[in-house]
């Protein structure tokens, strides 16, 4: 039986992304992230994928939430992005399941696409700390956010892991159907660091995690070394040197870039090394690189109890 709709306001014309597709969730209608008013959550688990300054020694605590407004049809999470592979969960169910996972001693609480379900996040977080819970809250998003919505989030999150995913407007609407998607991201980077500066503390060994601040992530595409040079370089012009970045390497095909003939091979060793290179002579100071490209370590299967397999067992 699914559990009753959250029947928050914001869900009876939701527009919480650039979508705005304004359907009423509260009626049991989806939007274009797929999403009703009811929670649908694929895994809550303490999470040792991450960069070192947020996973620590105890593991991210992750929250891998279904649907997605962003929708690029190559995601490494298809199964809950676009495929219905989840659960559903009360209000009180889904915070009883935060609260278990800071009682397992996670590093923090790591909201990954939250932004369809913001309103039910912030009644969680909210209820997090009246009770005196008081580890960092993450939003791990795509970068295809309204940035209007960021100061609101900025009062409940602690620390911000947004994607820069498409310099190239042409690219992002191949990929995921809004040529905007440039404009928004950078717009709401540029309020996240506005609101809580750059990712801090800085420890790339994982014994001090970071407590508040923004860090950027650029995963590198096959064949689009344009795309990626070009993300370095707005976002450098953007925002300086001292922006935390993460390049990442794990680009696996999925089924559907199979289907279309395109982004249909691993990333490229000598692309990716060119685009770190970049990097560094652009002069970005806190950058995270990604040993080897993508594996089966990167292509989680939600349909089981383990969706990262022992590797994501931790110390």
């Amino acid at each position: 039986m699914t559990p009753e709709a959250s029947n928050y306001p914001e869900y009876e014309c939701c527009r919480l992304c650039p979508r705005q597709c304004g359907v009423n969730r509260n009626a049991g209608k989806r939007g274009h992230c797929g999403a009703s008013a009811t929670l649908r959550i694929a895994a809550f688990l303490p999470h040792f994928g991450e960069e070192p300054s947020l996973v620590g020694t105890r593991g991210s605590g992750t929250v891998f939430f279904g649907g997605c407004s962003c929708g690029c049809f190559f995601c490494q999470n298809h199964q809950i992005s676009q495929e219905d592979v989840g659960k559903f969960y009360t209000q009180e169910e889904f915070t009883d399941a935060l609260r278990a996972l800071v009682n397992q001693g996670v590093q923090n609480l790591n909201f990954v696409t939250p932004g369809h379900y913001w309103p039910n996040i912030r009644q969680a977080c909210l209820q997090l700390r009246s009770e005196g819970i008081t580890l960092p809250f993450l939003w791990n998003s795509s970068g295809y956010e309204d940035a209007s919505l960021i100061p609101a989030v900025a009062r409940v999150m602690d620390v911000f892991l947004p994607d820069f995913k498409f310099s190239d407007p042409e690219l992002a609407e191949r990929c995921m159907g809004d040529a905007r998607y440039p404009e928004l991201a950078l717009n709401a980077i540029a309020e996240m660091v506005d609101r809580h500066g750059f990712l801090r503390p800085w420890d790339t060994s994982g014994e001090i995690t970071a407590s508040t601040g923004t860090l950027v992530r650029h995963l590198v595409l096959p064949g689009q070394f344009q795309n990626s040079i070009r993300a370095l370089d707005l976002l450098y012009e953007h925002f300086g040197p001292l922006l935390p970045i993460s390049l990442m390497s794990q680009f696996m095909p999925m089924p559907a870039c199979r289907e279309r003939h395109f982004l249909d091979s691993k990333t490229e060793e000598s692309l990716y090394q060119q685009v770190c290179q970049h990097a560094i002579e652009l002069g970005f100071q806190r950058i995270y690189a990604q040993e080897g490209l993508g594996d089966d370590r990167f292509a989680p299967d939600f349909t089981k109890p383990e969706p990262f397999g022992t590797a994501n067992r931790g110390k």
